[in-house]
């Protein structure tokens, strides 16, 4: 019989694989929250994706093709994406004045409006599943994810950016603890 452990052992440390575990599944559950209070609005969280990179051109438009890789899916399914979001009135296409052969896909006010509304929901279910961790401990995580994510693209610059440029452009600087 294995004895209980004492209350003064230290806690194991947790594996590499705990870790991802753990990270994933705070991942698929904000996802799906947000998703469950964004669908009343009509979107789907391909479509909060797409509008909330379209959000990062700065209202320069970006090709479909340039929307496909920062989402990380195939040029047939932003295809699909955008039909729906220009077909809803919050995505339009025009012409790329630099190439004519090209469109450049930009945000109407209405599509500012959703983006608007998708990171109102990401704050409140971001505060919801967060709100028992103290500001340090927010701190210390994203500090600690940020060092994890970057040693990774340095040593795997082949699997390409993680959807946008490094560090993320709504980002906030992380003081160090």
């Amino acid at each position: 019989m294995t004895a209980a452990p004492s209350a003064t052992a230290p806690e194991p440390i947790p594996t590499e694989v705990e870790l991802a575990d753990a990270i994933m599944r705070a991942s698929k559950r904000m996802r799906k929250a947000t998703f469950h209070r964004l669908a009343p609005h009509g979107l789907t969280p391909s479509q909060g994706r797409a509008l909330d990179t379209l959000s990062w051109s700065g209202g320069r438009g970006i090709r479909l093709n340039q929307l496909a890789e920062r989402l990380r899916i195939a040029p047939r399914s932003a295809t699909t994406v955008v039909d729906a979001l220009e077909a809803a009135g919050l995505v339009t296409r025009s012409p790329d004045p630099d190439d004519r052969r090209a469109t450049l896909l930009q945000l109407t006010e209405r599509g500012e409006a959703a983006v608007a509304q998708i990171a109102a929901v990401r704050q409140e279910v971001a505060a919801e599943y967060f709100g028992p961790v103290s500001s340090a401990e927010r701190v210390t995580l994203l500090h600690l994810l940020r060092t994890a994510e970057e040693a990774y693209e340095q040593a795997h610059p082949h699997h390409g950016p993680h959807g946008h440029q490094h560090p993320h452009p709504h980002a906030t600087p992380v003081q160090q603890p």
